[in-house]
């Protein structure tokens, strides 16, 4: 049996991230925590869990890090709110600090999918036959860009680019998009 943590202790939550286009100024959005999953850790965040925090802190009061360490904030976030599906984020990495400068790269090469929400547990529920623990509110420090996700489901939706500025893969969607329009039943020219 997994002992509940004490009031006050500092806990963390990973989920994954989906990299469809990595913009190169390094701004990113997606889901960091879902609502209703069980994760890894046989937690259950509920919807509504953030709602306090977000209006105390707002998105400028949580910290953007680097494997939860303080000593490695790595960018900011526009954007974090609660949502039907989740916790939604929208975030710029600082490109002009190496460390988020490595973060985008890794984020581009696929290397590097995670996120993780750093909290206190305020207030939670656990079901005694499951072991499993509801989370109802928790005080939101951080989120992470991190190595290993807890909760598999929630993921970065896209990390874009500038605008005319293209990677390989996009270049390569376009072509096959436009070879399509010209040829669209793929029969020899």
């Amino acid at each position: 049996m997994k002992a509940e943590a004490p009031a006050g202790v500092y806990e963390r939550k990973f989920v994954d991230l989906v990299l469809d286009d990595v913009e190169l100024d390094g701004s990113f959005s997606g889901y960091a925590s879902l609502f209703g999953k069980v994760d890894l850790g046989r937690d259950i965040v509920e919807r509504g869990a953030f709602a306090g925090s977000l209006r105390r802190r707002g998105a400028s009061g949580i910290r953007m890090l680097f494997q939860h360490d303080a000593n490695q904030p790595i960018g900011t976030w526009a954007r974090i709110e609660e949502d039907a599906r989740g916790l939604f984020v929208r975030g710029q990495l600082a490109t002009g600090v190496a460390r988020a400068r490595d973060v985008l790269a890794l984020m581009r090469a696929g290397a590097l999918d995670g996120l993780s929400i750093g909290f206190r547990a305020v207030k939670t529920r656990r079901n005694a036959a499951s072991g499993v623990r509801r989370i109802i509110e928790a005080d939101l420090w951080e989120i992470s860009v991190v190595t290993f996700p807890m909760q598999p489901g929630a993921r970065i939706a896209t990390v874009k680019a500038q605008p005319g500025c293209f990677d390989q893969w996009q270049l390569a969607a376009r072509i096959r998009k436009a070879t399509h329009l010209i040829n669209p039943k793929g029969k020899p020219a």
